[in-house]
């Protein structure tokens, strides 16, 4: 139970105001590509002029990528990796949330290697090969509070043709600087607040209930749990509350230094295969009560689903359906217990093409649940989500 492995080499800024100190940080390289997403926050908020300013005050030449979309495409990476080249870049700067961050470390990867970023993917459609060159320097500069893509080595693609959705990692891919500056988070509107902060909360419970959690893990994912049943409806309810978001983006990055997540993960992840418009936090928050509550029914995770009751406030829980209640809550109070899979565009028909694919993608660690799941598992915890 106590034996565990921990490494991650990511330096980490974190405060609000952290972003003015890019400036005096040793830079990875000579010329930047900033890669950001398609839409306009990060214009209309100053933040992409502010890393500019920041670039110019250290020397470092820049050009900017602005095309990556909320799910990310394997197109959305090798066109941000033949932006690397035709700009002659030598590291990438990742300015966004956690789509704009998975993006750019597959840009970075594929940057310094050959081929097709399927290639890498160990997906079922995926060429399953390893990548001979490390990726060219990465740094994170997160504008949310929710995947904690900033201190980890993972990234999620979509493939729009295999109708993938899988994650794609290798050590390279570690960021070589992160920037947690909450400041950036202010502008974030209550509903994305809600998505991404949920995105956090489920990344610590599924390491809770994971099978193979240790006490290191469960230290960081207890303690998330604690911080955004505490600050999220705050920061949903004021944008402007600054502790709150400061706490928020505490809580995001702490889930992610002991990240196990399990088949929650990836049946979020089959739904957005299918569904590119569906956005991650929203997708977990559609499924939670079903897969929390299949174990619970069960009695399969009553201590770890009471530490995380305790964690929100709970006192004296008494089984796993006190976790139930205040995941419940939780959700109501973040103004998301109104959310359904129908409004998404999925059908009910639609599930029965879900469980195979739960094998076929990669998310979370399928063997971990506290009960192994069958086929027909799958299909009753999306049926029983489905409204």
């Amino acid at each position: 139970m106590y034996n565990f492995n921990f490494y991650n080499p990511v330096k980490v800024l974190f405060g609000p105001g952290k972003l003015n100190e890019l400036h005096s940080e040793t830079l990875p390289g000579k010329k930047a590509l900033i890669v950001t997403t398609n839409g306009t926050s990060v214009r209309k908020y100053g933040y992409l002029d502010r890393v500019q300013k920041e670039l110019e005050q250290a020397g470092v030449e820049y050009a900017v990528f602005a095309e990556i979309r909320p799910n990310p495409t394997d197109i959305n990476v090798m066109d941000g990796a033949k932006a690397v080249k035709d700009n002659g870049c030598d590291f990438v700067i990742a300015l966004g949330g956690g789509s704009v961050m998975d993006c750019s470390k597959c840009i970075a990867l594929m940057a310094a290697n050959e081929g097709d970023i399927w290639d890498y993917s160990l997906s079922a459609n995926g060429g399953k090969k390893n990548a001979p060159n490390p990726a060219i320097p990465i740094i994170c500069i997160t504008t949310s509070a929710g995947t904690a893509s900033e201190v980890d080595i993972a990234s999620v693609i979509t493939n729009d043709k295999t109708q993938e959705k899988t994650g794609i990692f290798f050590p390279s891919m570690f960021p070589t600087l992160s920037i947690v500056d909450s400041d950036l988070m202010m502008s974030v509107p209550p509903k994305f607040t809600a998505y991404q902060g949920m995105d956090a909360f489920f990344h610590a419970s599924e390491t809770v209930v994971n099978k193979n959690v240790h006490p290191m893990g469960e230290m960081f994912a207890l303690k998330t749990i604690e911080l955004v049943a505490k600050y999220l409806p705050r920061a949903v309810k004021d944008g402007s509350d600054k502790e709150a978001r400061e706490m928020m983006a505490y809580a995001n990055t702490f889930a992610g230094y002991y990240m196990m997540c399990t088949s929650a993960h990836t049946m979020e992840h089959v739904m957005g295969s299918f569904h590119d418009d569906l956005v991650h936090g929203a997708g977990l928050i559609e499924i939670a009560h079903a897969y929390y509550d299949f174990f619970a029914e069960r009695k399969a995770a009553e201590e770890p689903m009471k530490k995380m009751a305790r964690a929100m406030g709970v006192e004296n829980p008494a089984s796993g359906k006190d976790f139930i209640a205040a995941l419940d809550k939780l959700i109501a109070d973040v103004g998301c217990g109104d959310l359904k899979m129908s409004e998404e565009g999925i059908t009910k028909e639609e599930l029965k093409k879900y469980p195979a694919k739960v094998h076929e993608v990669l998310g979370g660690d399928i063997t971990a649940d506290p009960l192994l799941l069958s086929d027909d598992d799958y299909l009753a915890i999306f049926e029983a989500a489905w409204k």
